[in-house]
C-alpha cells in the first residue's frame, strides 16, 4: 500500500464519521434515538449494595480454607498439611503454604470490596435521602407554600 493511498483511506474514513464534541451534558436520546439505559434509583442501589452484603458474609462462611479443620494451636487443615508436608522434605508443602497464602489475600481483597460496595452505597442512599429531606424543608415555607427566589437570596448574603 503506497503512502498517499493510506492517506486517502484514513481521510475517508475521517469523512464517514464526523467530529462531535460534547461539554457539560448528555444527550436526551440514545443512539438510535432510544432512551438513555443507565438510570440508578435509590431501590436498585439498595439492592446492589444488600446483595455486596450477602456475597461478603458468604465469603466469610463458605471460601475459609485457612480455618477449616482448625486445630489446638489454630492451624487450618491445609495450614496443617503444608507444614507436614514441609517437615517430611517435600518442597510441595511450601508451595501449598505460599498458595494458601495468596487464597487468603485475595479471598481477604474480595471481601473488602464488597464491604466497601454495600457500606458506600448505604451511605449513599441514606445521605441523598437527607439531602433531599433537607433541601425540601429549607425552601418551602411551613404552611408547605414555595420560598420565593428573594427571599433565599439573603442567605446567600
Amino acid at each position: 500500500m503506497a503512502w498517499d493511498e493510506w492517506e486517502q483511506l484514513k481521510s475517508q474514513a475521517a469523512d464517514r464519521q464526523p467530529a462531535r464534541m460534547q461539554l457539560n451534558g448528555a444527550p436526551t436520546q440514545g443512539p438510535g434515538g432510544g432512551k438513555l439505559d443507565l438510570v440508578a434509583r435509590q431501590d436498585d442501589l439498595g439492592a446492589v449494595g444488600h446483595e455486596a452484603f450477602v456475597l461478603h458474609g458468604d465469603l466469610e462462611k463458605k471460601v475459609d480454607i485457612a480455618g477449616a479443620g482448625m486445630n489446638s494451636d489454630h492451624a487450618g487443615s491445609t495450614h496443617q498439611a503444608a507444614t507436614t508436608l514441609s517437615g517430611s522434605g517435600f518442597t510441595m508443602g511450601d508451595e501449598l503454604m505460599t498458595t494458601l497464602s495468596v487464597w487468603e489475600s485475595q479471598v481477604k481483597a474480595v471481601r473488602q470490596a464488597c464491604a466497601h460496595i454495600s457500606n458506600h452505597l448505604d451511605f449513599s442512599k441514606k445521605l441523598h435521602a437527607n439531602d433531599d429531606a433537607e433541601i425540601a424543608a429549607s425552601i418551602m415555607r411551613r404552611d408547605g407554600t414555595a420560598l420565593p427566589a428573594s427571599e433565599l437570596e439573603k442567605y446567600f448574603k
